[in-house]
């Protein structure tokens, strides 16, 4: 059973449904690889063993059952940022005072997994309110990398096949660009698409729940249980819930959309490696288009900025004032800018973005999806999370978009290759990244075992 932390998230559902091995043996060995390598990969901040070794136990007795129906995620472990409440678990969100803070319910999107038979191994590591101060967490492809923020522990434990899936969060680009540092794979659903009840927010319009997981199958599936509207959160969206693991199945050659902004922007390998893959996919006969957006992507940018310190300092202006000192540098200081913007800019944003949603819609007309980097970059050094400049634009706009490890740099770092589709196009998007994920074939693991 020494293999088990290799499966991903459907090949364990499939395992375990069929009694090759209990969800107890698939959970022990997650737990001896965390033991390995924690100390080191720094991508946890609460492990419940106990709690999730007894809900393993209950996940196996059910499987003796003979008329017991099995959730989707049946006996299968995740992680959760720490900024999702779990019923029995501390939630900090990187904030020393809440560090004893123990939730007594689950976020709406934990219920949802626990409803589906997984079982939550524990808390991963977030940058402080998932803000973009440095991560502790190691990148495992390198030890001298970032492993981007803020969902850190999420992609570093995913990637070094602690957890098979975990949940993370995006306000900028934090569930894309830990994806694509780490070589994994990263859903950025339709805003709205996803609860966020339960979840700790930096900045309400622009927050987004989803998974990051090792394949295009995992997320679908994973989004297949956690998504649907909720009506205790505003936001939620009552659109009916496609089944998008359905979705995946005979899947032909896509129409992509080429965006030269993004492509220009990139550093230079990063945009010869994109080039290279996008040549890849028409050869095995996806239609390719370059599409131009009609606005630079620095208005893009400033929107997302600016609506972003705006509510992250309705958020928590009134907790930096009372107790300024636990605020990490980068969170504290753009709450003090937010504290600046006049509400007339606010609103101004706000007028830009709906333009920028219309040009980016008519943009998508006719495509499937989007096609661009993820990043600008591949990790560059700890002291930073990364770029977001690449992945921010979709987190205004709410659209749906993922990333998908697609080859290595000459340091061995991973590529990511992303895709951005239309809002509530997810069914779309993940039929064309299971196709580009076939054709990518990425099987690499990182070097830290």
């Amino acid at each position: 059973m020494a293999e088990l932390h290799k499966l991903s998230a459907v090949q364990a559902a499939r395992q375990i449904a069929l009694r090759r091995f209990s969800p107890v043996e698939l959970l022990d060995a997650l737990l001896a690889r965390i033991e390995r390598l924690e100390p080191n990969l720094r991508a946890w901040v609460t492990i419940d063993a106990d709690g999730a070794r007894a809900a393993a136990r209950d996940a196996e007795s059910t499987l003796t059952t003979r008329s017991a129906t099995l959730g989707p995620l049946h006996g299968v472990p995740c992680g959760l940022k720490d900024i999702y409440l779990a019923r029995g678990l501390p939630t900090a969100a990187g904030y020393g005072p809440l560090k004893d803070s123990i939730a007594a319910e689950d976020a709406e999107t934990v219920s949802r997994l626990r409803e589906a038979g997984a079982i939550v191994l524990g808390k991963t590591v977030t940058t402080q309110w998932a803000s973009s101060d440095p991560s502790p967490t190691a990148n495992p492809w390198h030890p001298d990398r970032t492993p981007g923020g803020s969902s850190s522990g999420s992609g570093a434990a995913v990637a070094a096949r602690c957890v098979p899936f975990a949940l993370g969060t995006q306000t900028g680009g934090s569930i894309l660009r830990p994806a694509a540092y780490n070589g994994v794979v990263g859903l950025k659903p339709t805003y709205g698409r996803v609860s966020r009840r339960g979840v700790y927010p930096l900045a309400w319009s622009l927050d987004h729940c989803g998974p990051i997981a090792r394949t295009v199958a995992d997320a679908a599936l994973v989004l297949g249980v956690v998504a649907g509207h909720d009506p205790a959160d505003p936001r939620s969206l009552t659109a009916p819930v496609p089944r998008y693991s359905a979705s995946l199945r005979g899947v032909g050659p896509p129409t992509l959309g080429v965006l030269p902004q993004f492509m220009e922007r990139a550093d230079p390998h990063v945009r010869t490696h994109i080039e290279g893959v996008i040549r890849a996919f028409e050869s095995a006969g996806a239609t390719v288009r370059e599409v131009a957006l009609p606005s630079p992507i620095d208005l893009y940018l400033a929107a997302q900025r600016l609506t972003m310190q705006a509510e992250a300092t309705a958020v928590h202006a009134a907790w930096l004032a009372r107790d300024p000192d636990p605020y990490s540098p980068h969170i504290r200081a753009e709450i003090m800018v937010g504290q600046l913007v006049p509400g007339t800019a606010y609103l101004h944003a706000q007028r830009i973005r709906r333009r920028l949603a219309a040009e980016t819609a008519a943009a998508l007309t006719g495509i499937d999806a989007f096609i661009l980097p993820t990043a600008s970059n591949v990790a560059p050094d700890p002291s930073t999370t990364g770029d977001p400049s690449f992945q921010a634009p979709w987190s205004l706009l709410g659209l749906p978009a993922i990333s998908l490890p697609s080859g290595l740099d000459a340091d061995g770092l991973p590529y990511g290759v992303q895709l951005v589709g239309a809002l509530l196009a997810e069914p779309t998007l993940l039929k064309v990244a299971a196709w580009c994920e076939r054709l990518l074939a990425f099987d690499a693991t990182p070097p830290l075992t």
